[in-house]
């Protein structure tokens, strides 16, 4: 049987739930529920493309011009983005992680990442993915093994979708937050927050997406009283849907539409929701930028349920 590019794959199930993670990068490849796949991923046979279902370690989006200064001293990175001359979504997403515990609804992966070119630290991470009767859940762990501070931030890429072979266009969303991030042509944040209200970004009440072309952080973001954050993407009237949920260390969200993926097969198929611990560039602009101290252990938690 021929491997996949993926690596070994880990098949959750729960009543009529099932998703696969992968050993590469520890992503998720699909999610489907009674009513179908609800997230936008891959086959078994196929490469990952577009960043679909991987952790963004240990930063999410992108470090402008591979270079960030940390502590007085400046590091650089290997351009990732050549197109816009990036670091982006981190170091882990093609590498293989070693599996800790697994069941046929969880299983923990784990990954020792060695000091390299431009982030000359070590983390210890792990990610556990759990299936249960209110969808699925991932936490994410992140401690600083190293003997000096270390700069930090996690996201996660899934898109979601509501039916397999329609566009996004039609479905509804909800996003509560206040602002946006202002960025350059390269989606590098400039310093500047632009408040969505009477603006085409304001999704605060779900209203149908349409043709917008989104590829924008959103902050300030409106937990509900559990001090959840919940973005939804549902049919016209609510009935059905998809929510990705983010605890309080998500102050970031960042939200593509897929307009500019390189297969145009698969543009506009599924919505980027991606929950972000940090801002674009974080590296250097520091908003919500987590520094590890030696020995320091930083968690994080997100979901996806269907409605």
């Amino acid at each position: 049987m021929t491997a996949s590019p993926s690596g070994q794959q880990y098949e959750l199930v729960h009543d009529d739930q099932r998703a696969v993670v992968v050993e590469v990068g520890a992503g998720l490849r699909e999610y489907r529920t009674g009513i179908g796949e609800i997230v936008d991923g891959y086959g078994a046979d196929e490469e990952c493309d577009g960043g679909r279902g991987q952790l963004l370690l240990p930063w999410p989006n992108r470090i402008a011009d591979a270079t960030y200064h940390f502590e007085g001293e400046e590091f650089r990175l290997p351009v990732t983005e050549p197109r816009t001359g990036s670091a982006i979504h981190g170091l882990t997403r093609a590498i293989p992680w070693r599996c800790i515990d697994a069941s046929s609804e969880q299983v923990t992966l784990a990954l020792d990442l060695p000091p390299q070119e431009g982030y000359p630290f070590r983390l210890s991470l792990s990610a556990t993915y759990s299936l249960a009767g209110n969808g699925l859940t991932v936490w994410v762990t992140a401690t600083n093994k190293g003997d000096r501070p270390c700069p930090y931030g996690a996201g996660a890429h899934p898109y979601i979708r509501l039916t397999a072979d329609g566009l996004i266009d039609d479905a509804w969303l909800h996003i509560p937050a206040e602002t946006i991030l202002e960025s350059d042509d390269r989606g590098i944040p400039i310093g500047a927050e632009r408040p969505v209200a009477r603006t085409e970004f304001d999704f605060r009440s779900p209203r149908r997406l349409g043709s917008l072309v989104l590829d924008t952080a959103f902050t300030r973001l409106r937990g509900d009283d559990d001090g959840i954050t919940r973005i939804a993407l549902t049919t016209p009237g609510g009935q059905e849907g998809v929510v990705v949920w983010m605890d309080a260390t998500h102050r970031y969200a960042m939200v593509y539409s897929g307009d500019t993926l390189g297969s145009v097969a698969r543009r506009r198929r599924g919505l980027a929701v991606e929950p972000m611990t940090c801002a674009p560039d974080a590296f250097n602009c520091g908003a919500g930028l987590i520094v590890l101290q030696p020995g320091e252990a930083r968690s994080s938690t997100w979901g996806i349920a269907p409605l």
